[in-house]
């Protein structure tokens, strides 16, 4: 048989690997990383793209998962265990928020919501159990934009571990274990795979011990990624740093769209000078702004579904980051499980709609957003 060198990774679909005799079993256990055993703890596919997001990230290592919940979920468990207590930025995806609040309190995990106007100045949350501080590059849904590096060193004066979930900036924008993170989470279900056919997630760590732990939960969680959406997230990867160039260039067009248009009442979206970080989302994003943008429109549901209707492109989809654009509803959606208090609190009306801006021509995006409005 002739010598193969694929120049695409072949996938490595099995659940198990053979050794030839107790020897080579031996050296499994005494060399690790050099030989598979079992794919829930190791597999070349999920570790092919572990290695590339690392790279991208500039962490010791990675860990991939079966999704971003359980990425979040991994790192947490990493870091806390019975007894601590977590801080959490108050703007933060609602899955995340319903992690912490509705099943991790389940098992003596303790949260603090952290208001925006304390972001820096949160000494007085601080518990003798706190051990760690989550929060979002760009805030889901409104795109409040977090200084990193100003945060890290917050954190450390305290001695909490500092997690960022950078799905919605992605690498090519924003490194934080760069700027002082801890640890960085991706859902890579979003722009790290880029297609919208993959559920997957990421967790990078700066130091070697909180990999080890994160490894440890996800091997002994069983929140492993399996071989064959591990391939297709690394074949997507391949593209990211081309499509994230016209998913913000698209996003910025529409955006100002947007800011002028009568019937729209808001934009929120750090590429406009008139939003409140946009200095340092232009700092912290090397000039580029990301895919998403939110705006609100009046606050009447009748208004929102005439709106929808009208669209014949973009479809509503609870999700983001693909290649085509789609629209999601924050109210009825990922922030659901809020309270309504809570929803009031960060601003998620009725009216706000959030965009994930894909990477069609923006003409075209255009013509049907000015049709969907046309409707209201």
């Amino acid at each position: 048989m002739p010598h193969i060198k694929p120049k695409a990774t072949p996938i490595f679909q099995t659940s198990v690997f053979t050794f030839d005799d107790l020897n080579e079993l031996e050296l499994y256990f005494e060399q690790p990383g050099q030989r598979y055993m079992y794919s829930r703890y190791a597999n070349p596919n999920s570790d092919e793209l572990a290695n590339e997001v690392n790279q991208l990230e500039g962490g010791v290592g990675a860990i991939v998962t079966s999704s971003g919940m359980s990425a979040i979920l991994a790192a947490i468990l990493a870091v806390c265990k019975a007894g601590d207590h977590v801080l959490c930025a108050e703007e933060i995806y609602g899955g995340s928020s319903s992690l912490l609040t509705q099943e991790l309190s389940r098992i003596g995990i303790s949260v603090t919501y952290v208001p925006s106007a304390e972001t820096y100045s949160f000494d007085a949350l601080v518990q003798p159990t706190t051990k760690l501080f989550l929060a979002e590059t760009m805030s889901n849904p409104l795109l409040l934009v977090f200084d990193i590096k100003r945060l890290a060193e917050e954190t450390k004066k305290h001695n909490i571990k500092l997690v960022i979930d950078n799905t919605f900036a992605t690498p090519i924008l924003t490194k934080p274990l760069s700027l002082g993170a801890d640890i960085v989470i991706h859902s890579v279900t979003k722009y790290l795979s880029g297609h919208s056919d993959v559920t997957a997630g990421v967790v990078i760590c700066k130091s070697e011990e909180d990999l080890q732990r994160v490894q440890k939960v996800m091997l002994t969680y069983g929140l492993n990624l399996s071989p064959f959406e591990s391939w297709l997230a690394a074949r997507g990867l391949k593209t990211l740093r081309l499509r994230m160039k016209q998913h913000c260039s698209n996003a910025q067009t529409i955006a100002e769209f947007l800011q002028q248009h009568p019937k729209v009442e808001q934009v929120w979206y750090p590429g406009l000078e008139a939003h409140a970080q946009h200095a340092l989302a232009e700092d912290q994003g090397c000039g580029m702004f990301g895919g998403m943008l939110s705006f609100r429109i009046k606050d009447n549901a009748e208004a929102v579904n005439r709106f929808m209707q009208g669209l014949e492109e973009i479809p509503f989809a609870p999700s983001l980051a693909g290649v085509s654009t789609s629209i999601s509803y924050p109210l009825g959606t990922s922030h659901r499980a809020l309270t309504a208090e809570q929803q009031q609190k960060i601003g998620i009306t009725i009216g706000v709609i959030r965009l994930s801006v894909g990477i069609e021509e923006p003409e075209e995006l255009l013509t049907d957003l000015e049709r969907g409005l046309s409707k209201i």
